[in-house]
């Protein structure tokens, strides 16, 4: 019996006559068993794979056949875009049934609100954030609201779980359930990832108890398996085939030549111009729209209502171009898109997967990629992502270690919710979930100490400390896990256009100050300093945009990809223009002194010696603190070499790595700024040497590093 036979008949009668479906998508079909089952689930997907019915068909079918009342199942989204997105879909879908869906996120006002108290949906969709709002309001009854829940589903899984939102996510599922006394099915949505085995373990809690599988019919069994164990494969690789896609690679060498090339490319066409950084999307935007584009922007530091208008009139569009961050990257629908280019290269594969699969979503199309480089040492970048792709590699989805500040919020939060907290047994609301470490005492202890909790006999409650630090806005600055910048909110009249950071508004300028925000140029008029707002009028001065936003460098696969091209690797299935061509053999030639076939190479020209590691980032820093003989203090982190002492000799470095290498050879921690502790979120309820040990155990990269070291290495000079 198929999937299809097992559905509610109502959904299968709509499945064909209202959507026109002669079938179910594979995982669709091979979801609705184990869905209707109870079991925990992670559905895996290219992007457009119907991921969302594959877990709402059988989840309302369940819903008519045990009679589940009121609210039943939970939708939860990382971003309330998506959430609005996906409104219109998923109440179409739970009305064929007779049951409704409601969104609830930050955004929502307060008497929409009162009227899901009100008249409670069948199906909310929310984000985690807002989800633990609810349980510590004292204007809700969470244990009844909650107490016919069922499932929960996870969209985009995967930006959850390689996050802290992650474990907040599953700390507040924990409580719910706590306050249930029963588990819920937990069904995870994600297009493919490196280890979707180990992201349904996470999602589960590490609850060996619970039953679960990964559904992925639409990826090879063998892509799977080379996901699993991180190795790369040439065969059978990840799902779209390399024959499927047409993905191009450009040099273009500045922002003014990537707005001509895209201008002059595939008119009458929708195009999706993806950036790695705000201050780019909104240089290039210009750049479009004085070109005579239509040209629309999408990136967080716009207002919602400024993303919402450009989503909207790109949707209905067709000869237009929209610049977007990540933002667009999950499944936010922006109509039929004909177009994907990329400027430079996502920080990830996966990432790039996300983006790919925006395109050949309409019969007769295919998904493309179009890649401009706008430097020599980006096109490195673009095609050592590539030679990662084009092997069947993604990166596994990997939770941040040792997430003792969200444990730390877990408690102040749970002692809100409950107004009390025990002092003995206080983590048996979490379960089995790993938030706890052996520090987790230490962290508890400090909270009472420094009376973020007051004790009172067996029981402790909200102390002073946390009501002066977390308690405005109704602690709403406790329940938020994520952390930005102090930014100002840039009106122009009465609409609100964006949000800039202080530093933009507080830099040294000759002559007025001028934003870029939006696509357009804004010049500030005035500055509301204690109410956070900048107001702006229009001008045809080009402005400026600048955000403080640096992100992790290239991974050690990345990195290993980008030492293959400068030995002369191509990837395959990727078409060069003859401009990359030209220069990545130019850069071949220029670096041909730091890679070799044989082994490492630590070069010295002038003065500087170079380790060429090829090893990322987080590698490079993690070898930075194992080698402080060799690593001249606190250095920007690289993804391809070691910046060493000026004053070392061939001998000195060959016995510095010759100990290194010892079994008993010391391996401390990567240096943290303290600075940096500061801006983690809730490390004010942390020891200061916790906190800074949470920091730098997430800069450690050891397995890698220890790669590295194993390599056999070549030292010589360069003239």
């Amino acid at each position: 019996m198929s999937g299809f036979d097992l559905l509610d008949p109502v959904i299968q009668h709509h499945v064909v006559n209202s959507l026109g479906w002669q079938e179910l998508r594979p995982l669709q079909d091979s979801a609705v068993r184990p869905v209707l089952d109870g079991e925990d689930a992670i559905l895996l997907a290219p992007t457009a794979g119907g991921k969302t019915e594959a877990a709402l068909f059988p989840l309302l079918s369940r819903m008519s056949a045990q009679r589940w009342q009121g609210l039943s199942v939970l939708y939860l989204c990382p971003l309330k875009a998506l959430l609005n997105n996906l409104q219109p879909r998923v109440a179409t879908y739970s009305a064929w049934t007779g049951h409704t869906a409601a969104t609830w996120h930050g955004d929502v006002t307060a008497a929409k609100r009162a009227a899901i108290m009100r008249d409670r949906p069948d199906v909310l969709l929310t984000t985690p954030e807002s989800l633990e709002s609810i349980l510590v309001s004292r204007s809700v009854d969470a244990e009844q609201l909650f107490g016919n829940l069922q499932a929960v589903v996870i969209d985009e899984v995967h930006a959850f779980a390689g996050d802290d939102r992650g474990w907040h996510l599953l700390a507040v599922l924990a409580r719910i359930e706590s306050l249930l006394g029963r588990p819920l099915q937990r069904i995870g949505m994600s297009a493919t990832v490196g280890n979707p085995t180990e992201l349904l373990q996470w999602l589960q809690s590490a609850d060996t108890t619970r039953v679960g599988s990964v559904i992925a019919p639409e990826v090879p069994t063998n892509a799977i398996a080379a996901m699993e164990t991180s190795l790369v494969v040439r065969e059978g690789s990840i799902l779209p085939a390399l024959a499927s896609v047409d993905v191009t690679v450009d040099y273009v060498g500045s922002v003014e030549n990537a707005v001509k090339v895209i201008a002059a490319l595939h008119h009458g066409e929708k195009r999706l111009v993806f950036v790695d950084s705000r201050r780019l999307a909104e240089e290039l935007g210009e750049g479009l729209h004085d070109a005579g584009i239509t040209v629309f922007l999408s990136h967080s530091s716009l207002s919602a209502t400024e993303r919402r208008r450009s989503e909207e009139a790109f949707a209905d569009a067709r000869d237009c171009v929209i610049v977007a961050t990540s933002t667009l990257e999950l499944g936010i629908d922006v109509g039929d898109l004909d177009r994907v280019i990329q400027i430079n290269a996502p920080r990830t594969v996966s990432s790039f997967l996300q983006r790919l699969g925006r395109t050949g979503r309409r019969p007769g199309t295919s998904r493309n990629c179009l890649f401009l480089a706008l430097d020599s040492s980006n096109l490195v970048s673009v095609l050592g992502m590539l030679m990662c792709w084009s092997a069947g590699w993604v990166e596994p989805v990997t939770p941040p270690v040792a997430p003792r500040h969200i444990a730390a919020q877990q408690v102040l939060a749970y002692a809100l919710q409950h107004h009390k907290i025990p002092l003995t047994d206080w983590k048996k609301p979490w379960g089995t979930l790993p938030l706890f470490d052996s520090t987790a005492q230490q962290a508890f202890d400090y909270l009472l100490e420094e009376k973020f909790l007051e004790r009172d006999g067996g029981i402790a409650f909200i102390g002073p400390a946390a009501e002066q630090r977390f308690g405005r806005r109704h602690f709403m600055d406790l329940l938020a896990v994520f952390t930005a910048a102090p930014q100002f909110t840039v009106m122009a009249g009465r609409n609100d256009i964006g949000f800039v950071e202080t530093e933009v508004l507080t830099e040294s300028v000759e002559g007025p100050r001028v934003l870029l925000l939006g696509g357009r140029s804004w010049l500030v008029t005035h500055i509301d300093w204690k109410r956070r707002l900048c107001y702006v009028e229009s001008t045809t001065v080009t402005g400026r945009a600048k955000w403080g936003s640096a992100g992790e460098g290239a991974s050690f696969p990345i990195a290993r990809g980008m030492r293959a091209v400068i030995l002369g690797a191509a990837p395959a299935g990727v078409t060069l223009t003859r401009r990359a061509r030209d220069d990545i053999e130019g850069t071949r030639a220029d670096r041909n002194v730091a890679v070799s076939s044989d082994a490492l190479v630590i070069t010295r020209d002038g003065g500087d010696w170079r380790w060429w590691t090829w090893a990322g980032s987080r590698a490079n820093r993690t070898l930075s603190a194992w080698l402080p003989d060799l690593v001249p203090p606190r250095q920007s982190a690289r993804s391809d070499y070691i910046r060493l002492h000026s004053d070392l000799d061939p001998r000195q470095i060959s016995d510095a790595l010759a100990a290194a290498r010892r079994p008993d050879a010391p391996k401390p921690l990567p240096f943290v700024d303290p600075k940096a502790v500061r801006g983690l979120k809730f490390s004010a309820a942390l020891p200061d040497k916790l906190a800074a040990l949470t920091l730098s155990s997430r800069l450690l990269d050891s397995e890698s590093a220890n790669m590295v070291l194993t390599d056999p290495v070549q030292i010589h000079s360069v003239h």
